[in-house]
């Protein structure tokens, strides 16, 4: 059954419609699409749901976790850092990830769409 508590053939649901932002569904790795789940954890070790094979990502590097309908990132302390759009994210802080960004681990980026 859809929702149709506004109908968008009104001018006020269309003006509704053109506002609705995108939700983060999956994200790019290489010329994969992995489609997001409440937490993936990202690094070397075999382990992880996203394993990144570079010396420069650390064993446990960091996690895209959902919070209600939002996607974050998180760092797990790693010795390299985790990149979001080329800025360094702090270490064990929550950064709000949107359509479009890049996290950055190790040399590899992760697109999220």
């Amino acid at each position: 059954m859809e929702d149709s508590t506004i109908v968008t053939g009104s001018p006020v649901g269309q003006r509704m419609d053109k506002i609705k932002k995108k939700e983060i569904s999956y994200l790019v790795f290489g010329n994969n699409k992995v489609q997001l789940a409440s937490k993936i954890t990202i690094g070397r070790e075999t382990d992880n749901n996203i394993v990144v094979d570079s010396k420069l990502a650390s064993r446990y590097h960091c996690i895209i976790q959902q919070i209600q309908n939002q996607y974050f990132v998180k760092d797990e302390g790693s010795t390299n850092g985790t990149f979001v759009n080329g800025r360094r994210i702090p270490p064990d802080k929550y950064v709000k990830l949107n359509v479009g960004d890049t996290v950055t681990v190790g040399g590899s980026n992760l697109v999220m769409a």
